[in-house]
C-alpha cells in the first residue's frame, strides 16, 4: 500500500517537471501562419482564425496584450478577444511596421523615409484609442486601405466579414447594394446608416459618402461628410492651408464628385459636396475655376444673387496671397518674365542687327589692312578685338545696348526666382491641409527652407503645436528672435490659453493685433467675430476654442527661398550656375552655348561703353541695308535719342505678347484669361509703332540729307 502511493507521488512529480520544464502549446495564444491569424485555447483547439490577403499590406504581430491579441495590418492595427470578436480596429498614417508591448505599454511604430512616429495605444478594454495626433497624409494606399479591404471580400462571404470586421463601413455598404437588389429596402437602409456610424478617418467618410450618392442614399450621404469635416476638424486640418488636388484625390477625391455632379446636372447634390468643399478646404488647387463655374450654372438659373456670392467668396481667398493676386500670382509673374525677357533679347539682337548694317563696310575697310574680317582674328587677335561692331557704336548706342542687357539679366532673374519658387511651394507637404507628422516633417527635411528665418520657425512651431509638444513649439518660436511676427505672437498667446494663463494670453493677442490690424486670427481670439472662411471653420467645427494663426501665401514665399532682390544678387555674383539653372526646356549644350554668348555679350558692352569711339564710325553714312532694317525693326536706327529706345522696346514687348498670345512661347498662366480681343489689340499696337517709326525714319532722313548739304557747301 506504501509502495503505491510512493509510486503515485513519482508520477505526480515527474509530471509536474515536466510541465515547468518543457515548452508546451498547449495554452491560449494566438499565432500566425503566413498570413492566416489563429488563436488556440487552453487544450491547443484553434477556436477562431483570420485570414488577410496579400493586398492589404505587411503584418506585425501578434502580440498578447490584457487579454488581447493585436495584429497590425497595413495601417491598421486590430484586437481581438480570446472568443475572436473584434474590440477595436485603430488607424495610423503608415504602414505599422513594429509592436512593442514591454513595460506593459502596447507601441506600435510607423513612418516614412527616414523619420518614423511610435504610438501609444491607451485606454480601457472598452475603449482603446491612439494617444496622440495622427496626421494622415494624402496617399491614397493608406487612406483608401479600408476600401481596398472591403473591395478584397468574396461576394458569398459578405456577411462572414461583417460578423468578423464590423468596423469596416465599406463591407456594411456592400451588405446595403446586396439587400437593395433582393428588394429589401429597410435592411439596404440599414445597412447604410450603420455604415455611416461607424468611425473611420475623414478620407473613409469621404469615399463612403461618395459610394451612397452613387447608391442613391443622398441624406446618409450628408451624415457621412459631415463626419468628414468634423473629423478634419479634429485632426488639425485647417482651411487656412491650401491642398491639392493630389491630396484630395487621397482624401477621398471630394472635387472629382463634385465634377461629376454638376456634369450630370445635379444641382442639389453638387451643392452638398461644394460647400463641404467650401468649409473645410476652400483653398483646394484650382477653386477659381470650379467657383466660377459654379456660379455660371447658377446664373443660367437665375440665382444670380448666390452666383455673386460665389464669385465673392472666391475673391475674398485672394488676400494674403502675392500681391493678392491669388493662387495663380507667382505662374503669372514667371510668366511675365519669361515675356520680358524675351522682348528684351528680340530688342538686342535688333539692335545688334542694326549696328552690323551700319558699320558693316567702315569696320571692313580697317580690318582689310589686318587681313580680313575673320583671319584677322589669327593674325592680330587684339587689334581685331579692338575693331568689333560695338567700337563704332556712338555712346549712346552703347549705352542702350548695356541697358539692355542688364535689364534681360533682371528679367531672367526674375524667371528663375519665381520658377524655384514656384516648384517649392507646390511641395505635397505644403499643400496637405495641415502641418505636422512623420510624412511631414521627412517632406520638409528634403524641401529644405532657406528663406526667412522666422517665417520657418511658424512653420515648425505651428507643427509641434499642432502635434501637442507645447515645449517644442515654444522652443521653436524662440528661434524667431526677440520680436516675432503677430502670427508667432497669436500662436504664443494661444499656448497660453491652454496653459491657463488667460490675462497673458489676452495681452499677446492685443499685440499680435496691434502689429497686424488685418491679423483675423488675433482678432477671432479677441472676440471681434471677424468674417472669413477660417473664423466660420472654426465657429463651426472648433467651438470654444482659440484660433491658430496660418501662414499664407507670402509668408510662405519667404519662409522657402531668399528675396528677389537677393536672387538679384546671386545672378550678379554667380552668373554662370544662375543663368544655367533656368528652366528653359533646352538641351544642356545649347545652354552653355546662349548663356556663354550672353555673358560674353555683357562683358563687351560694359567694357567698350568706356573705351572711345573708333573715328570710323562717324563716317559711317546710312547704306541701303541699313536703311532696310530701320523700316523693319522700328527704332533701331534711332538709339542715339530716347524715340529709338521706347520704339524698339515698344515693339519687342508686343511682338513677345503676341507670341504668348499664340502660345509660341508658354504664358497662359498671364495670358489664358486674355478674350479674343487681345490678338487685336496687338496687331493695332504693331501698326501704330510702325507708323511712328516711319515717321520718325522720314524725319531722320530728312535731317541727314540737310546736313550732308550744309557739309557739302561748307
Amino acid at each position: 500500500m506504501a509502495a503505491s502511493g510512493n509510486a503515485a507521488w513519482v508520477v505526480w512529480l515527474a509530471a509536474l517537471l515536466v510541465t515547468l520544464i518543457l515548452p508546451s502549446r498547449a495554452h491560449a495564444d494566438a499565432s500566425l501562419d503566413g498570413r492566416t491569424l489563429s488563436y488556440q485555447n487552453d487544450a491547443g483547439t484553434v477556436v477562431w482564425s483570420r485570414a488577410y490577403p496579400a493586398e492589404l499590406g505587411p503584418l506585425s504581430g501578434p502580440l498578447t496584450q490584457d487579454g488581447l491579441s493585436w495584429l497590425a495590418v497595413g495601417p491598421a492595427l486590430y484586437a481581438y478577444a480570446p472568443d475572436g470578436e473584434q474590440r477595436v480596429r485603430l488607424d495610423f498614417p503608415a504602414e505599422v511596421s513594429a509592436l512593442d508591448g514591454g513595460g506593459g505599454v502596447l507601441q506600435a511604430t510607423a513612418g516614412f523615409g527616414s523619420v518614423r512616429q511610435t504610438f501609444t495605444v491607451t485606454g480601457t478594454v472598452t475603449d482603446l484609442q491612439v494617444q496622440g495626433r495622427v496626421v494622415l497624409p494624402p496617399d491614397a494606399g493608406i487612406t483608401g486601405w479600408l476600401a481596398r479591404a472591403a473591395a478584397a471580400v468574396p461576394q458569398a462571404q459578405l456577411v462572414q466579414a461583417a460578423r468578423q470586421d464590423p468596423s469596416n463601413p465599406f463591407v456594411q455598404l456592400r451588405l446595403a447594394r446586396l439587400a437593395q437588389l433582393l428588394g429589401d429596402r429597410s435592411g439596404a437602409v440599414a445597412a447604410a446608416q450603420q455604415a455611416v456610424n461607424l468611425g473611420v478617418p475623414f478620407a473613409a467618410s469621404v469615399q463612403l459618402a461618395s459610394q451612397l450618392d452613387t447608391a442613391g442614399y443622398p441624406a446618409v450621404a450628408d451624415l457621412a461628410l459631415g463626419r468628414a469635416a468634423r473629423d478634419w476638424a479634429a485632426r488639425g486640418y485647417d482651411p487656412a492651408l491650401a491642398v491639392s488636388q493630389a491630396a484630395l484625390r487621397a482624401y477621398g477625391d471630394p472635387l472629382a464628385e463634385l465634377n461629376v455632379l454638376l456634369s450630370q446636372n445635379k444641382l442639389r447634390r453638387a451643392d452638398a459636396w461644394i460647400r463641404y468643399l467650401r468649409l473645410t478646404s476652400p483653398r483646394f488647387e484650382g477653386y477659381p475655376e470650379t467657383y466660377a463655374r459654379y456660379a455660371r450654372i447658377l446664373d443660367a438659373q437665375d440665382r444670380g444673387g448666390e452666383a455673386d456670392e460665389w464669385r465673392q467668396f472666391s475673391l475674398s481667398l485672394s488676400a494674403g496671397t502675392l500681391y493678392n493676386l491669388g493662387p495663380g500670382s507667382l505662374p503669372a509673374l514667371q510668366s511675365a518674365a519669361r515675356l520680358l525677357a524675351l522682348a528684351l533679347l528680340l530688342a538686342i539682337l535688333a539692335a545688334l542687327l542694326s549696328y552690323t548694317l551700319h558699320y558693316w563696310t567702315v569696320q571692313g575697310n580697317d580690318l582689310s589692312r589686318l587681313g580680313g574680317r575673320w583671319r584677322s582674328w589669327l593674325r592680330h587677335p587684339l587689334s581685331r578685338a579692338r575693331r568689333i561692331t560695338l567700337a563704332y557704336a556712338g555712346f549712346g548706342e552703347k549705352l542702350v545696348l548695356a541697358a539692355l542687357l542688364l535689364g534681360l539679366l533682371l528679367s531672367l532673374s526674375a524667371w528663375a526666382w519665381t520658377g524655384r519658387v514656384q516648384d517649392r511651394l507646390l511641395s505635397p507637404v505644403l499643400n496637405a491641409g495641415t502641418y505636422g507628422g512623420a510624412w511631414f516633417y521627412d517632406g520638409l527635411d528634403r524641401l529644405g527652407l532657406s528663406g526667412n528665418p522666422a517665417y520657418i520657425a511658424l512653420i515648425r512651431g505651428l507643427a509641434s503645436q499642432l502635434g501637442g509638444d507645447t515645449a517644442a513649439a515654444r522652443q521653436t518660436y524662440a528661434s524667431a528672435g526677440s520680436a516675432p511676427g503677430a502670427c508667432i505672437l497669436n500662436n504664443l498667446a494661444v499656448l497660453s490659453v491652454q496653459g491657463g494663463d488667460s490675462a497673458q494670453a489676452r495681452d499677446s493677442f492685443r499685440q499680435a493685433l496691434a502689429q497686424d490690424p488685418g491679423q483675423l486670427s488675433a482678432s477671432y481670439n479677441l472676440g471681434l467675430r471677424p468674417q472669413s472662411p477660417e473664423t466660420g471653420f472654426q465657429e463651426t467645427l472648433r467651438p470654444g476654442q482659440p484660433r491658430l494663426c496660418y501662414p499664407d501665401q507670402q509668408t510662405l514665399i519667404q519662409a522657402l527661398d531668399t528675396p528677389p532682390g537677393d536672387s538679384a544678387l546671386g545672378l550678379l555674383s554667380d552668373p554662370w550656375r544662375t543663368l544655367n539653372n533656368l528652366p528653359t526646356g533646352l538641351p544642356r549644350p545649347l545652354q552653355w552655348l546662349w548663356v556663354g554668348l550672353l555673358l560674353l555679350l555683357g562683358a563687351a558692352s560694359l567694357l567698350w561703353l568706356i573705351i572711345p569711339r573708333l573715328p570710323g564710325g562717324r563716317d559711317a553714312g546710312r547704306p541701303p541695308l541699313y536703311r532696310l532694317a530701320a523700316l523693319l525693326l522700328p527704332g533701331a536706327a534711332l538709339l542715339e535719342g530716347a524715340w529709338g529706345s521706347v520704339l524698339l522696346l515698344g515693339w519687342a514687348v508686343t511682338l513677345a505678347v503676341l507670341a504668348g498670345h499664340l502660345r509660341l512661347v508658354p504664358a497662359d498662366a498671364l495670358l489664358g484669361s486674355a478674350g479674343p480681343g487681345l490678338g487685336t489689340t496687338l496687331m493695332v499696337l504693331l501698326a501704330v509703332i510702325y507708323g511712328l517709326n516711319i515717321l520718325l525714319f522720314v524725319l531722320d532722313e530728312v535731317r541727314s540729307a540737310r546736313g550732308a548739304r550744309r557739309a557739302e557747301r561748307a
